[in-house]
């Protein structure tokens, strides 16, 4: 039986480059711009620090 991973574009707004993440990625990221919007800075860079060992290309491309 194969696991079906669920890949999700998302475009950085700023320099409108896109890239997939799977599903852990997408939430994570969310998680991210959520605490940035709420200014849980801390809570934003903890999950800046995992994303980029996560995915270090996506992370340049939406984060960084």
């Amino acid at each position: 039986m194969e696991l079906m991973t669920t890949l999700t574009q998302v475009t950085n707004p700023y320099s409108n480059q896109s890239t997939m993440l799977t599903d852990e990625e997408h939430k994570l990221y969310i998680e991210i711009k959520t605490a940035e919007m709420d200014e849980h800075y801390d809570v934003m860079q903890k999950g800046l620090d995992k994303f980029s060992r996560m995915n270090a290309k996506a992370f340049m491309v939406l984060l960084d």
